[in-house]
């Protein structure tokens, strides 16, 4: 089932030279596949396929996009074991988790597709002409979102399904009229090829437009660049590294015609602890987020990075209860070598830096490719003076900052970079007297949750995935649930539009039967 080709929409190709495989991260050898990466004709054959297919599938209603969509979930589910069991070996994850992703991926999917057929996202918006109106006249005027053209999606690391081939970005940028080119991770393409054959065969069997998804296979930075680079594409899905994400958003602002980059790229998800939250609880937070840590091998954008306590009994006493419940914890398999090794180079980093105290680091022997999940502590004063600190350890690591008072801890709020989570642990009505910390903790996240763990994210219309930079590089969006898609399209008028050469969205008779906004009134009636 795998060929190790390249999707040229439905065409399988693969004209290059360079060739690679994946790798069992469980078992530490490389995969059977040969994949071979695309070169640069392939990469302009795509792009322009895609950019013709742009022309057709922006004009598709959206009942005909949601049976696209519709139709992508019913032929991953298809595929069956084979996929779970390819998902598996290429990640080194285990079945529950891949049949938990699956099923969070087919929700997506389905989602948009329920978005499209209610249509109301469109966000229509009519402003009816006023003839006699004095000074001046008032002229019709008529609104819609509209899509912007080809979308490359970068696949992710961490989740191969549910932000990769068929994940978010994808469904969303479809959802929106946008074809879809995928490069697929270099960690988990056969699993992304078994995706785009899903794809492909629900592109064919409801009749969308050659091109519509096409699914490339690149090793390094090239074919990424590439596509990044090429004047048809308008706009970039990604979800990775800070260094990853930076290169792509300045390699698009650097273009004769600047597009966006929506990145999802790095953050640590800090953890306020006020003190009355652990005296009667200590043991259970203690539990719960060594659980949270090392859930995934720590390998989740939402992973509790920084723990921000105020010095006292009921701190010490955590700490140790939770370096307890650390090391009790088996290690498990991270998603490859490198990123293996990355964990160790950042986590011997933090380690060695002056102040800070190793307090947790499962010390039995493991094998290759799994982590030893490490707990660090250190002072306020030396967090805030030492920038290093407050870098992502990707993996299950945390380190845990005693603050001398509530000062410290909104001076270290203050100063850390852009999350997607901040996380306040409080007993009843103690949090009312932190106004200052949770005014902090607004001004540095995305999204603020109160008495839980970051680890999770729910799709659903309310969730916002992202952040103030470098948590997400706009912070306006999010990245999981229907508003996904407005970062695919663009607001767009008509003035003075004869009525039947208005899309059917802004009529007067509002055939779709949608909620409008008409003259500033919500309504789904039409204009008579």
């Amino acid at each position: 089932m795998i060929t190790g080709k390249n999707y040229i929409g439905s065409q399988l190709v693969a004209s290059g030279t360079k060739t690679f495989k994946t790798i069992n991260p469980q078992l530490n050898i490389e995969n059977d596949w040969t994949f071979t990466e695309a070169t640069q004709a392939e990469i302009e054959k795509t792009v322009a396929l895609a950019d013709q297919a742009f022309k057709v599938y922006k004009n598709c209603s959206g009942k005909e996009k949601a049976a696209f969509l519709n139709a992508i979930a019913d032929e991953i589910l298809a595929i069956g074991d084979p996929l779970l069991e390819i998902y598996c070996t290429e990640s080194g994850l285990p079945r529950g988790r891949a049949e938990g992703e699956r099923g969070r991926t087919i929700f997506q999917l389905l989602s948009f597709a329920d978005m499209l057929m209610e249509g109301s996202w469109v966000e229509a918006t009519l402003d009816t002409a006023v003839p006699g109106r004095q000074p001046l006249p008032k002229e019709d005027l008529r609104k819609m979102l509209v899509p912007i053209g080809p979308i490359v999606v970068f696949g992710s690391s961490n989740f191969p399904f549910a932000f990769s081939t068929a994940g978010g970005d994808t469904a969303s940028a479809l959802a929106a009229g946008c074809p879809v080119i995928v490069k697929s991770h270099s960690m988990h393409i056969g699993t992304g090829e078994m995706v785009a054959s899903a794809v492909i065969k629900a592109a064919q069997k409801t009749n969308m437009p050659e091109g519509v998804f096409s699914n490339l296979i690149g090793s390094g930075v090239v074919v990424g660049g590439a596509l990044v680079s090429h004047p048809l594409v308008k706009g970039v899905g990604f979800t990775g590294s800070i260094k990853g994400g930076r290169a792509l958003y300045d390699l698009a602002a650097q273009r004769p015609e600047p597009i966006p980059v929506f990145a999802e790229m790095g953050s640590i998800n800090p953890v306020v602890i006020l003190p009355k939250a652990l005296e009667n609880e200590s043991q259970k937070w203690a539990s719960t987020y060594a659980g949270s840590i090392t859930m995934g091998t720590g390998q989740f954008c939402t992973n509790p990075g920084l723990l921000l306590g105020i010095k006292g009994e009921s701190l010490t006493r955590f700490i140790s209860e939770l370096s307890a419940e650390i090391e009790k914890i088996a290690p498990s398999c991270m998603l490859h070598p490198s990123i293996k090794a990355d964990f160790n180079q950042g986590k011997e980093l933090l380690k060695s830096q002056n102040g800070v105290l190793t307090v947790a680091e499962y010390k039995g022997e493991i094998a290759p490719n799994y982590a030893s999940q490490t707990l660090l502590t250190v002072d306020g004063k030396t967090f805030l003076e030492n920038e290093t600190l407050s870098h992502e350890v990707f993996g299950p690591f945390s380190i845990i900052v005693q603050c001398d008072d509530e000062v410290q801890l909104v001076s270290i709020i203050n100063q850390l970079d852009g999350q997607l989570t901040a996380t306040i642990l409080s007993e009843g009505s103690e949090i009312k007297n932190y106004v200052s910390v949770i005014a902090s903790l607004q001004n540095r996240v995305g999204r603020l949750i109160m008495n839980g763990v970051p680890t999770g994210v729910e799709v659903c219309p309310s969730m916002i995935h992202g952040g103030p930079y470098p948590a997400s590089s706009d912070s306006r969006f999010t990245a999981v649930g229907i508003h996904a898609v407005k970062r695919w399209v663009r607001p767009f008028s008509f003035q003075n539009w004869p009525n039947d050469l208005l899309p059917t969205e802004l009529q007067n008779e509002n055939p779709l039967g949608i909620f409008r906004s008409v003259n500033n009134k919500q309504t789904s009636l039409p204009i008579v």
